[in-house]
This record gives C-alpha cells, structure tokens and sequence, in this order.
C-alpha cells in the first residue's frame, strides 16, 4: 500500500463534520446525538424537577508534554462517577474522616460489597457535614430570578436544582465540606496556640474567603474556557444558568481553581493591600441601610459621598451572594458575637415589606410578580437614599455618583432621584473601569466606561427655570465638553452617556424645569431626548466633515434624519461587521428610534444572533447557557449592505408616510447605476431635488471614505458622486444662461 503524503493527511485532518461542533443544543431543545431526536425544553425541565437530569463524563483534560491534551474516560472514570457507591475512603486521608485508613490494597478503591466497613461517599458526605453548622447546603436556591418570576439572571431552578447544594456534584460538595470543617479545626489550634483573638478572627476570615474562591470554580455551573484550555468560575457574569457541559477539577491538585492556586491569589492580594494599606488611617466602616443614617450625630456632619447605586434591574445582588454566604455562614458560625448576628438568617438579606426597607434592587418577584409596584419601590428607594445624602452632608459637601447603566430608562430614574433629592449635577468624568476582558464585554454591549457625576447640594431658595432659556444653557454648557470628550478618544455609547453630566447641570439647578409654550413640566425623559440629539447631531457631523454640527449651528434643513444618522454611527464604529446590541439599541434610542423599528420599518440592520429587545429571550438563554468567555453568546446586529437592501419601494416610500431617509436615496441610486440606467438616475436626482442639497453630497462623501477601498460599494459611490457633481454644475450653467436670456 502507497503511504499518504503528510500534506494530504493534514489537509484531511483540517476537515471536520461540521455537525459534531454544533452541539445538541438550540431553541428547540436537546438533540440526541445518537438518533436524532428532539426533546423539548419543556420536557427537559420537567425531568429537572422530576430530579431526572444527570451528567455523563464525555472528556477528561491532563497535561502533556506540549500542553493539555485531552482523550475519552477510561471505564474505571466512568465508573467513579457514575456509581454512588464509589468510596471517598480510597481519596481521602484517615484523619480527614476520622476513621482509620481503607484495609484495601485495591487502588481502585472499595465498594459497599467490601465488608471491611468504609463508607460510601454519600455516607462520608454526612459524616463530614455533621460536624459542620448547619449540615449540607439545603437552603432554596433563587426562584425569583428564573424567567417564572420575570427576570433571566437565573435558570437552574427551573431546572430541578432548588437547593444550593444541587449546584455541586457530591465529590465537590465533599471537597468543600472538608475546607470549611478544617478552617473550624484550625481556628480551635489557633486559639490553643493563644493567638490574640484579632488574629484569629482574621485567619479564619481569610480562610474563609479563600473557602469561597474555591467554591466559584467548584460548582456545576463551570465552564471549559476553549481558548484559554482553563477552567471558568461559576459568576463569569451575575447570574446562575443551566450549564449543559460543566468542568470538574481535581480540586486538590496543583491547577487554577484549586485549593492552592487559590491560596495563591489570596496571599497575593493580601501582601498588595497591606503595602497599599500601610500608613492610612483606619477606616470606620458602619454596615447599615443608607436611609438609616440620618441621626442627631451624622445630619451634615460629611464632607462628601461616593456611591456606585444598584443599577435598576442589572444585578440581583442578594440572590447572587447567597452563592457565597451558605458557605460563609458554615465556616463562620461561632467566631464572634457580631459575625453570628449578622448570619442568623439562613439566606441573605431581602427587601423587607414590613421596614419598607433593605435590598434596593427593581425585581418584580420581591413583590409578587408585580412589575409596576416593584419600579416604583426602586425608584422611590433611590430617592430616599439622595434625600439621606442631602441630609447627612455639609452645605458645600459633595456626592459623587457612579453609573454605567447602558438602558435609557436607568438613567432617567437616576437623575430624577437627584434632582428630587434637592441635588445639582455639578460635573461629570467618564472613567474607564470596566475590563474589556470579562464576559459582560464579550457576550453583551456592557460599557467600557463608568460615569462619576459629581452633585452639589441646590440652594433652598432656586427658582422654576423655563425650558427655553434651560436648553439654550444646555446648549452652550456641552459644546465645548463635547469637543473635550471627542479630542480624548471617547468614542461608540461611551460619549454619549459622557455628554449627559455637562448638560444636566443646566436642568438640575432648578427644582423643576417648566414650558414656556404649553402646559406642563419639561420631564427629564423630555431633556435627555434633546440632550441626546445633541450629541448625535455633533457625532454625526464629525463623521461628515471633520467639523462640529450642533443642533445650535446647523439648520433644521441640514440636520440629518433620524434612519440616515443611526446608519451613520453604526458604520463609523462598526463598519459592517456585527456589532453589540446594546451600543447599537443606545444609538437608536438616541436618534428617536428602536431596534424593532431600524430591523423591521426601516430595514437597516439584521440580527445575527438572538432577537430584538422586544422579544422574549426564554428560549435563547436557556440554549445558550453554557456560553462562557471566549465564545460571545450577547445578540449581535449587523449593519445590512446597500446589495441587502432590494425593496421596491426603497428610496421612494417610507413606513407612515414618513419622508424617504437619505440613506434609502443613496442605495436606490447605487442600484440604479448598478443596472445601468443612467436616465432613471438623472430623473431620480432631479426629481427628488438631490443634486443642490449639501446633506447628500456630505453623506456620499463620507459612505466612500468608510466604504474598504478597491470594493464595489466604494466604486459605485465615487462613480455616482462624481455624475452628480458634474451633472449639477451642468445644470447650474444651463439655469445661468437660462436666467441671462431673461434679462
């Protein structure tokens, strides 16, 4: 037989059936591998809840001499996993479990069958947790925050795994009962060697830190992070889903997310913060509710407030912590007087109807499933908090507030908290703290920067403004700010939630804003649509001639509509690739449309993975779930082609009767020159009054110039702007000589 030459084998190898990287997954539900067939979402969740879900084991991951490599389980893994009657004994020291070692030379370990007495690891399971306060995790995992209860952070409940221990297998729940049962034995040695209590406290806080770290890489929700050949934590967002393929680690071995690795971490942070530390005054930290801190000895006693507020709906704080605080609570118990207070309860701390008080967050399932009583607890909760800040600062005093919340409706609740608490926006400084590396970057349109507003208390006696002379203040306030945020390289959502302090400044500073020629408030939703224009209007004519077009400069003639400058800003930042939604929902927002509407009335852009924000996301999440950082599960848009765009009625027709966008007149044309008929074109800017009107001339300059060079679009461009140009100062010669022989 002729051997095969290496190339050819290489290039088979390359190949791959495209249906083994598919996965079983989709909106549909679960493939099965085998035959085929399809078993609903539905159903899947009822065989959760029915506790009928189980694991197989399909890879194991070692390191190699060139790096990991990975091959099938042998059957003696599978065995490990899959029986129950597996005993811990054979993995874990006498003194660990308290019972002599396993008489067994069988290194595969023994089972229930070996008559010399070692445990099962359900049995050693119990053992380990009966000396643990509190025994096996069996507190409720979040019921709210699976989409029954109107939110999607989380899924697992609706997947049968209801109880904080249903997020481990049995071997991790062992492992991490073994940590927390020795940190509780080491903080007995400590107080036998008599270490100062202090220390002690300390030690075992650190311990019990590092208890957590290693619980994050130790759940059932982890990851295999492809590119990275690594394990993932469980919160690589805030949230808690269904992870349909989960990574185990040898947890006591020397690889990331192991004991030691996270010992490592632990004793590095502590060594940075003590040199940080080193000098600085002790902190007085008051752990307490911020509407609570009103009393006789605090009233105007601070110089300034900086808070970083719950971000509406973004982040289900108290659920998320539970993760951590069933195991802080086991390690904890019995330390101090103080730390047992504040674990008394099983679970963190919830919104109180009874106080009206406690975790100020807007979810609906903390009231019932009512999504209108649970908005406006929040956002009254938000006033009240900037009411006690008003109260407790000095007259010349300070709040500084940090926001990086991307949805419009967050804003506006925010700045009317604010204004209602008595405050003025003094400043604002865009502040880059979010690392482009974690998976709310990779997977959503989560902003790359935060915004601190910077508030100062407003005078008892400021009068009503009007709306006139308050946007005109506007105006002038954030051109030049504008210039300074541009000049700086702020860029995409960034900028446009960076203008919004400079402006609002103008607005705040009057308890409220009337108009001059109607009845009525200008609302702050009301403002922060102009505001937002604004800034559009100063991108776009940036993007146009390198110069600044402010709604104050141009003519309304000149300003472009609404449809042409989204297309614009899209294709400034993005070009034609895809883009994140939510940078994309912002731009639209900002020019006074939706998503829904540039997808479907407008047909500007496409989805190219998930839905609109209008559409129920139910079904995506769940088959997405097991996304992790390398692989981008956010919904992604793209910016659609002029080739894209073939309706009859483009360039001619628009939805409602609207006036046709200038972006819709330049594909016609494109696919009027395209097919060659020069008559139609000239009757199509003629018609249509093109060849005179600036906008259209700036906006087929600017198409060419973020058009790649040497591709069609950009050739039929420059040939169409070049037609227009030499035809229009045609038809100017010809209206001279026209207007001469008149005379």
């Amino acid at each position: 037989m002729n051997e095969m030459p290496e190339s050819q084998i290489e290039a088979i190898l390359a190949q791959h059936d495209k249906r083994l990287g598919a996965g079983t997954m989709s909106r549909s539900g679960a493939k099965c591998p085998c035959c085929g067939t399809i078993m609903t979402m539905e159903d899947i969740r009822l065989e959760g809840q029915a506790g009928r879900l189980g694991a197989v084991n399909t890879a194991v991951v070692v390191d190699g001499q060139k790096g990991k490599e990975y091959r099938l389980p042998t059957l003696h893994e599978l065995e490990l996993v899959a029986q129950a009657s597996i005993v811990a004994q054979a993995s874990v020291p006498a003194q660990w479990t308290g019972t002599e070692a396993c008489p067994s030379e069988n290194k595969k370990g023994c089972s229930t069958t070996n008559k010399k007495g070692c445990p099962t690891l359900d049995e050693a399971l119990q053992r380990v947790f009966g000396e643990i306060p509190f025994g096996v995790p069996e507190e409720d995992t979040p019921v709210g925050g699976s989409r029954q209860g109107g939110g999607s952070p989380f899924t697992v409940y609706i997947y049968g795994l209801t109880k904080w221990k249903s997020l481990f297998t049995t071997r991790q729940l062992l492992a991490l009962g073994m940590f927390v049962k020795w940190t509780r034995v080491a903080r007995e040695e400590l107080a036998k060697e008599r270490y100062p209590v202090e220390w002690v406290e300390s030690i075992v806080a650190y311990l019990a830190v590092l208890n957590d770290k290693v619980a994050d890489y130790n759940s059932k929700v982890c990851v295999w992070h492809i590119s990275g050949e690594k394990i993932g934590h469980t919160f690589t967002r805030f949230a808690l889903p269904i992870t349909w393929d989960y990574t185990e680690l040898a947890v006591i071995n020397d690889v990331g997310g192991a004991f030691s690795a996270q010992l490592d971490w632990m004793s590095r942070y502590v060594g940075h913060a003590l040199i940080a530390g080193s000098g600085a005054e002790s902190p007085l930290v008051q752990n307490r509710s911020a509407i609570e801190t009103t009393t006789e000895t605090t009233v105007g006693g601070y110089d300034a407030i900086v808070t970083d507020p719950p971000y509406y709906d973004a982040i289900p704080y108290s659920d998320l912590m539970d993760f951590f605080y069933v195991w802080l609570r086991r390690t904890l118990h019995g330390l101090s007087d103080d730390l047992d207070k504040a674990f008394s309860s099983q679970l963190s701390p919830k919104w109180s109807h009874e106080k009206s008080d406690g975790e100020l967050i807007d979810d609906a399932s903390r009231h019932g499933g009512d999504k209108g009583k649970s908005k406006a607890v929040y956002e009254d909760g938000m006033a009240r908090v900037f009411l006690a800040c008003n109260k407790v600062l000095k007259p010349d005093g300070k709040v500084v507030v940090v926001f990086a919340h991307k949805h419009p409706d967050a804003w506006e609740t925010l700045v009317s908290a604010i204004i209602r608490a008595g405050f003025v926006v003094d400043g604002s400084w865009p502040i880059q703290t979010e690392m482009s590396t974690r998976m709310r970057a990779k997977s959503s349109a989560a902003l790359a920067s935060s915004i601190w507003l910077v508030c100062k208390k407003r005078p008892i006696n400021a009068r009503p403004g009007w709306d006139t002379q308050v946007l005109e203040e506007m105006q002038q306030n954030i051109r030049e700010q504008l210039r300074e945020f541009w000049d700086a390289g702020i860029r995409g959502p960034d900028f446009v939630w960076a203008a919004t302090g400079p402006a609002l400044e103008a607005y705040s500073k009057h308890p409220v804003v009337k108009k001059a020629n109607e009845p009525g408030p200008l609302t702050v939703t009301e403002f922060l649509t102009q505001v937002r224009r604004m800034v559009v209007d100063f991108v776009v004519g940036r993007v146009l001639s390198g110069e600044e077009t402010s709604g104050v400069e141009a003519s309304e003639a000149d300003r472009l509509d609404e449809p042409t400058a989204y297309y614009l800003l899209h294709r400034h930042d993005f070009g034609l690739d895809e883009a994140p939604a939510g940078a994309c929902i912002l731009y639209a927002v900002s020019c006074g449309l939706s998503d829904r509407e540039l997808a479907g009335a407008w047909d500007l852009i496409g989805f190219a993975k998930g839905k609109s924000s209008d559409g129920d996301e139910e079904e995506e999440e769940d088959a997405d779930a097991e996304a992790e950082g390398e692989e981008d599960s956010g919904s992604k848009i793209k910016l659609k082609t002029w080739a894209q765009r073939k309706g009859r009625s483009l360039g001619y027709e628009a939805p409602g009767g609207r006036p046709v966008p200038l972006i819709d007149r330049v594909h016609c044309l494109m696919h009027l020159w395209k097919a060659g008929d020069l008559q139609k074109v000239d009757e199509y800017l003629d018609g249509n009054g093109l060849r005179r009107q600036e906008p259209f001339k700036r906006l087929l300059q600017s198409l060419i110039e973020l058009s790649p060079r040497g591709s069609d679009e950009r050739a039929l461009l420059e040939s169409l702007s070049n037609h227009v140009q030499g035809r229009g100062a045609v038809k100017d010669q010809e209206l001279r000589m026209a207007l001469e022989d008149v005379a």
